[in-house]
C-alpha cells in the first residue's frame, strides 16, 4: 500500500484539488462513439412497441392477438393480453439479465473494450435473426442475442464514460449513454412510423437496421482507447499514464493518477469482488446499485416506452395516430435529456431527481383521474381528452427525461471504488433487467387488471422513490470517481451503517490533509 494514502475502501486521501486538465476532442469523441451502445439499447426499446402493433407481424408470430384484436367487444384494456407477445419483448432483458453477470469478469479482466465489441457482435446476431425471422423460436433467438449485446454493451459503456470523463464534467458526459438511449427509441419511433406503410414485410426492416448501429458500436469498441483506470487495473500503468495524458490534454496528470495507482492496488488484492460487494463497508453502494436501477423501471418509463403504440391503440388511437404519438414522446425524451446534460453538474444530481420526481406524480395523477371518468370499455376518449392525456404523459416523460432517465445510470456507475466496480455495474445492470423483464412481462396483464389505476400503481412507486433520494442520498456532484467512498462517511444515515474502521480511517485522513 502506497505510504498508507488510502483506507479499507477505495481511495482516502483527496487529491481532487490537484487534478488538472480540461474537455479535448479526445474525451468528446471517445465519449460519442462509446455512447452508441445506448442507441442500440433505446433502438431495441422503441422498435418493440411498434412492430407489436403492426398487423402483419402479429398475424405472423401471434395470430391469437390479431384475432383478439380485431374484435371490438373485446374490453379496451385487455386486447393485447398476451404472454407469448409479452415474451417477445421480455425476454431480450432476460438475456442480458443473465449475460451482465458474464460480461463483469470480462470487464474488469480484459478491459471496458473488450465487452463493448462484444456486445456489438451480438446486436449484429440478433438483428440479422430477428430481420430473417421465420418463426417464432428464431424471433425469440434473435431476441436473446440482442439481450446478450444489452448485458455486455450496458455493463462497459457507462463504466467507460464515467472513467474517461473529467470529475467537473463526468455527470453530463456520462448522459452521453442516456441521450443516445434516447435517440435510439425516437429513431426507432420514426422507423416504425414509415415501415408500417411497406406491408407486408416492414416490421422485418424495422428489426434490422438495428444492425447500423451495432456496427458502429463493433467498430467504435475496436478503435477507441482502453481506460485508464482500467489499464492501470491490469498493470499497464505507463500505457494509462498516456492515456490519461491525452484524454486531460495535460502532462501534469499526476494526482489523478495516483489516486488510480492506488485504488489498483487495492483491487487487485480482491479476488472475489462479488463477495467483497456484499460486506458492511460497501453497504452504500450496493443499496444504491439495487435502488437506483429498480427505482427507474418502476416510474413506469419502460411501459410507456416499449408499449406506447399499445397503449394510445388501446385508449382508441388509429393505428397511424398511436404511432406518431408515441414517436412525439421519444423527441420529448431526446430533448429533455439536453436539459438534464446542462444543469446536472450544476444544480446537482439530488435537485434533479427530486424536481422530476414530484412532476411525474402529477402527470400519472392526471392521465389516471381522465382515463378514470371518461374512458373505459367499448368507448374511445374524445379527441380533446386525447390531446390531455397525450400532453400530460410527454410532461411525464420530460421529467423522466432530466432525473431518473440518465442519473439512473449515471450515479451507479460513478460511486463504486475501483476493486467492486465492475462487480456493481453488473448488479445495476441486472438489477434494471430483471425489473425491465418483469414489468415487460407484466405490464399488459397489469393494464388488464388495473386499467387506468396503472398509472396510479407507478405514481405510488415515484413517490416511494423521491422521499429515498431526499433522505438516503448524498449529492455526488464534482466528487472525484476514485474519491467517493469519502463521500458516505460524511452522510447523516450511512455514516451510522458504515463500520467504525472506516470512519476512524477517513478522520485520520482528514487529519493528514489538514497538517
Amino acid at each position: 500500500m502506497a505510504g498508507g494514502s488510502f483506507g479499507p475502501t477505495g481511495v482516502a486521501k483527496e487529491r481532487a484539488e490537484q487534478y488538472q486538465g480540461k474537455v479535448t476532442s479526445y474525451v468528446i469523441i471517445a465519449c460519442l462513439v462509446a455512447a452508441i451502445g445506448g442507441s442500440i439499447f433505446g433502438y431495441d426499446i422503441g422498435v418493440s412497441g411498434g412492430v407489436t402493433s403492426m398487423d402483419e407481424f402479429l398475424e405472423k408470430f401471434f395470430h391469437t392477438v390479431y384475432e383478439k384484436k380485431k374484435h371490438a367487444h373485446e374490453s379496451n384494456y385487455c386486447k393485447y393480453d398476451n404472454q407469448g407477445l409479452a415474451a417477445f419483448t421480455s425476454s431480450l432483458y432476460l438475456a442480458g439479465l443473465v449475460s451482465t453477470l458474464v460480461a463483469s469478469p470480462v470487464t474488469r479482466n480484459y478491459g471496458r473494450r473488450a465487452s463493448i465489441v462484444c456486445g456489438g457482435i451480438s446486436f449484429l446476431i440478433g438483428s440479422a435473426l430477428n430481420a430473417g425471422a421465420v418463426n417464432l423460436a428464431m424471433l425469440l433467438a434473435g431476441r436473446i442475442m440482442l439481450g446478450v449485446g444489452i448485458g455486455f454493451g450496458n455493463q462497459a459503456v457507462p463504466l467507460y464514460l464515467s472513467e474517461v470523463a473529467p470529475t467537473h464534467l463526468r455527470g453530463g458526459l456520462n448522459m452521453m449513454f442516456q441521450l443516445a438511449t434516447t435517440i435510439g427509441i425516437f429513431t426507432a419511433n420514426m422507423v416504425n412510423y414509415g415501415t408500417q406503410q411497406l406491408k407486408p414485410w416492414g416490421w422485418r426492416l424495422s428489426l434490422g437496421l438495428a444492425a447500423f448501429p451495432a456496427l458502429l458500436m463493433t467498430l467504435g469498441g475496436y478503435f477507441l482507447p482502453e481506460t485508464p483506470n482500467s489499464l492501470v487495473e491490469r498493470g499497464l500503468t505507463e500505457r494509462g499514464r498516456r492515456v490519461l495524458v491525452k484524454l486531460r490534454g495535460t502532462e501534469n496528470v499526476n494526482a489523478e493518477l495516483q489516486d488510480m495507482v492506488d485504488a489498483s492496488e487495492l483491487a487487485n488484492s480482491i479476488k472475489h469482488p462479488f463477495r467483497n460487494i456484499l460486506q458492511k463497508r460497501h453497504r452504500p453502494q450496493l443499496v444504491m446499485a439495487i435502488c437506483m436501477p429498480m427505482f427507474q423501471i418502476l416510474t413506469g418509463i419502460n411501459s410507456i416506452l416499449f408499449y406506447a403504440p399499445v397503449l394510445f391503440q388501446t385508449m382508441g388511437f388509429g393505428g397511424n395516430a398511436s404511432l406518431y404519438s408515441s414517436a412525439l414522446t421519444g423527441a420529448v425524451l431526446v430533448l429533455s435529456t439536453f436539459i438534464s446534460i446542462g444543469l446536472v453538474d450544476r444544480l446537482g444530481r439530488r435537485a434533479l431527481l427530486i424536481t422530476g420526481g414530484i412532476q411525474m406524480i402529477i402527470c400519472q395523477v392526471i392521465v389516471a383521474v381522465i382515463l378514470g371518468v371518461k374512458f373505459g370499455d367499448n368507448q374511445e376518449l374524445s379527441k380533446g381528452y386525447s390531446v390531455i392525456v397525450v400532453v400530460f404523459i410527454c410532461l411525464f416523460v420530460i421529467a423522466f427525461g432530466w432525473s431518473w432517465g440518465p442519473l439512473g445510470w449515471t450515479i451507479p456507475s460513478e460511486i463504486f471504488p475501483l476493486e467492486i466496480r465492475s462487480a456493481g455495474q453488473s448488479i445495476t445492470v441486472a438489477v434494471n433487467l430483471l425489473f425491465t423483464f418483469i414489468i415487460a412481462q407484466a405490464f399488459l396483464g397489469l393494464l388488464c387488471a388495473f386499467k387506468f389505476g396503472i398509472f396510479l400503481f407507478f405514481a405510488g412507486w415515484v413517490t416511494v422513490m423521491t422521499i429515498f433520494v431526499y433522505f438516503l442520498l448524498p449529492e455526488t456532484k464534482g466528487v472525484p470517481i476514485e474519491e467517493m467512498t469519502l463521500l458516505w462517511s460524511k452522510h447523516w444515515f450511512w455514516k451510522k451503517v458504515l463500520p467504525a474502521t472506516n470512519l476512524e480511517d477517513e478522520s485520520q485522513n482528514e487529519s493528514n490533509n489538514s497538517v
